[in-house]
């Protein structure tokens, strides 16, 4: 697969397409994503870390920024809290594979005079009413947002031009605030950055993944654990918002070659697909049945994340 392959497959949106492959010619380039430190590093998590790991082996320097500050202005815990989930989380996309990349831990990057001079520059321009709609996907509580939720969208756009990265990875929700970044920072003198936005998946259920559904699969969960979650997960017979599909696609091509689903031969024997369109098609057309199908899930996710418990214990 080349440079370019690898940088937009299971992506939904690059902005743009023309700057990152003029980017992917460039002898040195630099990706950021930022993660608010979380008590469960979760399948929602692997979206962004196995894209990282695609423009990694594209050619990129990563940058893993453990967004401490951020956390703490989305009411998502103290600082002492949130410092120490920073850590745990650090180790875990270790474990998940994210090795030979830079963590920058955020309030290490934030708390200096020349990155809080550019967050005030940029607050001149941005408006209370574009900050608060570029909030609105990934805001907690935004029902009645306080103002130091006003201030996170501001400093993610520092973030970039402090890091000096020349792309951004994140979810589609992150959308609103990448776009404020590339209309603002070349106002301050800094290079808009290239976009890279990846889908957001449902929960097991398929419905939005919530830790309070707990529908979510933890790299923390043990191998029986994940078959069971595995077992339940909202597999219909269409492949439209298929939740087992989607993990195939988006969690288990991206690492495994080949996948085999393991059948007697008087259920029609052993199937191997080394893409997941292979597999995609197959389960349209009804060749392969769902109950194998989640059996196989659990299989090939048990052994994706074996590394991650064995790494943080």
């Amino acid at each position: 697969m080349d440079s370019y392959a690898l940088a937009t497959r299971n992506t939904v949106e690059v902005v743009t397409d023309e700057e990152l492959k003029i980017l992917l010619e460039k002898p040195k380039k630099c990706v950021y994503a930022g993660y608010e430190p979380s008590g469960e590093i979760h399948l929602g998590h692997l979206v962004t870390v196995n894209k990282l790991r695609d423009l990694k082996d594209a050619g990129f320097e990563v940058v893993v920024l453990l967004a401490d500050l951020h956390a703490f202005l989305n009411r998502k815990g103290t600082m002492e809290e949130v410092g120490e989930l920073a850590d745990y989380n650090r180790r875990c996309f270790e474990g998940l594979g994210l090795k030979d990349v830079t963590f920058v831990l955020g309030s290490e990057l934030q708390l200096n005079p020349e990155y809080e001079l550019l967050m005030l520059r940029l607050s001149q321009q941005i408006t209370l009413n574009r900050a608060t709609r570029s909030m609105d996907e990934v805001g907690r509580q935004m029902e009645a947002p306080t103002v130091s939720q006003m201030i996170y969208p501001i400093m993610q756009m520092v973030d970039i031009a402090m890091l000096g990265v020349d792309a951004a990875v994140g979810g589609i929700d992150q959308r609103k605030i990448h776009m404020l970044a590339r209309e603002h920072l070349v106002n301050a003198g800094y290079s808009s950055p290239v976009c890279i936005h990846t889908p957001i998946l449902n929960g097991l259920d398929g419905k939005k993944m919530s830790s309070s559904s707990g529908n979510y699969i933890s790299v923390a969960d043990t191998e029986e654990t994940i078959n069971k979650k595995c077992q339940k997960a909202f597999c219909p017979p269409e492949c439209e918002d298929n939740a087992v599909l989607q993990m195939f696609q988006y969690h288990v091509f991206p690492r495994v070659p080949l996948v085999s689903v393991r059948r007697p031969e008087k259920f029609g024997g052993d199937l191997e697909f080394n893409n997941y369109g292979a597999l995609h098609e197959a389960y349209q057309k009804g060749e392969i049945h769902p109950l194998d199908l989640k059996k196989t899930l659990g299989t090939y996710l048990a052994e994706i994340l074996a590394p991650v418990r064995d790494y943080v214990q």
